[in-house]
């Protein structure tokens, strides 16, 4: 059961009594790999949480980078989010179709925008339609609000930040990825990456801190998780995963620990893995 905290994450329970709030503001970040044959923009047009707007992690992202889906400039994020009907004075609600998967990176990406009242929805669509909640198909009515945006700059890193911390070894770089892909022992799923992961870093795979019904562990649970995976929670964290969407999860997990020092690095492994000039270490350390 979640502790309800609209600025970190919210119970299904919790939506339903203020899904009629007027300041309320819905958004479907649902986002799947490639090669997973889902289709998150369709899934949405057939059905969603009632007055929801899609939130397209891909479009609402810096179309200069090769890497996928980075931050975007603040003017694209600010006008993207007038388009959707959300701003300044708005709760906002993220969910994804997998329960708790690509939601927290929209989460983060608000926060990093320095938006405050934004909370993950915990269990995600997958909950809400098991417990048999309302549903629709319609597509909401939107009116533009402005919203002010001041850029977190200290909560997000690029490569050059994380090579330097990983040399250092005065910060703990977290991998949210599968083991066998943090070993180097199971392909990526984007072509022409090496296999392993950043030298020194910690693997803390994100399904290891939910429940077996896809909602978040309690925070006493995730502080163990990621002791039991040899994490430093004294030092300050850097997370990392494939394209920079379930390093998300870590950092929302250690918001909810009440760690404030974490970062996430945005190209991830999609950057790391793709230069031949840097270290690439692979089995379990």
């Amino acid at each position: 059961m979640a502790l309800d905290d609209p600025k970190t994450l919210v119970s299904t329970e919790w939506l339903a009594r203020h899904i009629k709030d007027p300041d309320l503001r819905i958004l479907d970040a649902s986002w799947y790999l490639p090669g997973s044959d889902r289709d998150a923009q369709a899934e949405y047009e057939s059905a969603h949480i009632p007055g929801a707007r899609f939130f397209d992690i891909d479009d609402v992202s810096d179309q200069r980078s090769d890497l996928p889906h980075m931050v975007p400039p603040v003017e694209k994020f600010m006008s993207r989010m007038r388009a959707l009907g959300v701003g300044d004075g708005h709760q906002v609600v993220v969910y994804d179709g997998s329960g708790l998967f690509s939601a927290a990176r929209v989460w983060w990406l608000f926060k990093l925008m320095g938006q405050d009242d934004v909370a993950v929805l915990d269990g995600g669509f997958p909950k809400w339609q098991a417990e048999g909640r309302e549903i629709e198909d319609m597509p909401p009515v939107i009116r533009d609000r402005h919203m002010t945006v001041r850029r977190q700059n200290q909560m997000v890193k690029d490569v050059t930040q994380v090579s330097s911390a990983a040399k250092l070894k005065d910060t703990e770089i977290v991998d949210a990825r599968a083991a066998s892909r943090f070993r180097g022992d199971a392909p990526e799923p984007r072509p022409g990456l090496r296999a392993g992961h950043i030298p020194g870093s910690r693997n803390v795979p994100f399904s290891t801190l939910l429940e077996e019904n896809g909602t978040m562990k309690a925070p006493e649970a995730l502080r163990g998780v990621f002791e039991d995976a040899g994490v430093d929670l004294s030092k300050p964290v850097i997370t990392s995963c494939g394209s920079g969407v379930t390093a998300a999860i870590l950092n929302l997990a250690l918001t909810r620990m009440g760690k404030v020092d974490h970062s996430l690095y945005d190209g991830s492994w999609s950057e790391w893995g793709q230069f031949p000039t840097l270290p690439v270490a692979t089995g379990d350390n």
